[in-house]
């Protein structure tokens, strides 16, 4: 793994990537994978999306830790970053890594963020995955959240919550830290167990709140994702997510995307997904 602090306005954002453990001569273009949040950093995406780098023939995989996160911090005295900054942050990024059009990978809210760019530069937007995405209009939210509560109120949920009153005190600090985090995202998986996979993150709130302030109340992006028809173009999502399937059948639709749904899974499916995920990015980035 190699990685730099690149310099943008009023910033650093603390790029790594992962080259092919087998490179050849032969090799696909780099990809660029955007993480979730928002609020978050790149790292609760690995080591399981690594594994990107590796499939097919191979090809450098690029991760970044989005702007105000705490190895890509601001400058002092700097309010939580808009959707406009975080956009013209994924083109610093994309001009980093050397090319004219980039293959963006965005993962939740990374997918919706993807799409954003590619709203705002298309002609630099060369192959697009959306896995898990955030909906892109704030009218599903509601039913997200209504979603999100109610997973928490699952018997599964209950059996881990009384599993960890039961061992916290032979816990080290590390793994008491790490129950207590899975147990806030058991609602993310279908198996609330799996969320001990994990790797445990923290979301700033503040800059979460920026985001969906600078996106407004009434943000709705469906109309302007028609006209990304001629990007190549793929939407992974779990039936069980809480962000309804539905969600992304109709991101899928106005993209003139592939759809490939996951059966059994939820919002993590690199976690609890891996096998048909990694089969679909092996033939679509090939």
């Amino acid at each position: 793994m190699n990685g730099h602090d690149l310099p943008v306005d009023k910033a650093h954002l603390h790029v790594e990537w992962v080259e092919p453990k087998s490179p050849s001569s032969v090799t696909e273009p780099p990809v660029l994978i955007l993480h979730g949040g928002p609020g978050a950093d790149s790292r609760y995406l690995r080591p399981q999306l690594d594994a990107v780098a590796d499939l097919g023939v191979g090809r450098r995989i690029y991760f970044y830790d989005q702007r105000g996160a705490d190895r890509s911090p601001q400058a002092e005295g700097e309010e939580p970053p808009s959707v406009a900054v975080h956009v013209s942050d994924v083109d610093a990024v994309r001009r980093s890594m050397g090319v004219e059009k980039v293959r963006l990978i965005g993962y939740s809210w990374g997918a919706l963020l993807a799409m954003l760019y590619a709203v705002k530069h298309p002609q630099r937007v060369e192959r697009l995955v959306l896995l898990s995405p955030a909906p892109p209009s704030t009218a599903i939210r509601i039913e997200y959240q209504r979603r999100m509560a109610e997973a928490m109120g699952r018997p599964e949920v209950k059996a881990l919550r009384d599993e960890l009153q039961q061992r916290k005190d032979s816990l080290s600090p590390e793994e008491l830290r790490r129950w207590r985090f899975a147990l806030a995202v058991t609602p993310y998986f279908v198996v609330p167990r799996r969320a001990l996979e994990l790797t445990p993150f923290l979301v700033k709130q503040r800059l979460e709140e920026a985001i969906w302030k600078s996106l407004g109340p009434s943000f709705d992006l469906r109309a302007e994702l028609a006209t990304l028809a001629h990007i190549p173009s793929l939407v992974i999502h779990g039936e069980e997510d809480v962000i309804p399937i539905e969600s992304a059948v109709e991101t899928a639709a106005l993209l003139s995307a592939e759809l490939v749904r996951l059966p059994s899974c939820g919002h993590v499916p690199y976690i609890e997904a891996p096998v048909p995920l990694f089969a679909a990015l092996t033939r679509f980035l090939a």
